[in-house]
């Protein structure tokens, strides 16, 4: 079974970038506190690259 990654927003997007908000959108994430569970896959990493600084990041099975 392919990897999981668990991404939760802790910062909010205020003053962020356009690309970083739209990075947030499209990971699914629209809060502080939200998490969501994604393929781990190099388009997903390439989004949670660009906020990096706005969210924390666990390998689930």
């Amino acid at each position: 079974m392919a990897t999981r990654l668990q991404v939760t927003q802790t910062k909010s997007t205020i003053g962020g970038t356009a690309g970083q908000r739209n990075s947030m959108r499209s990971l699914g994430l629209k809060r502080i506190g939200d998490t969501v569970v994604q393929q781990d896959r190099p388009e997903i990493r390439g989004m949670i690259n660009v906020v990096s600084h706005l969210v924390t990041v666990k390998e689930v099975d």
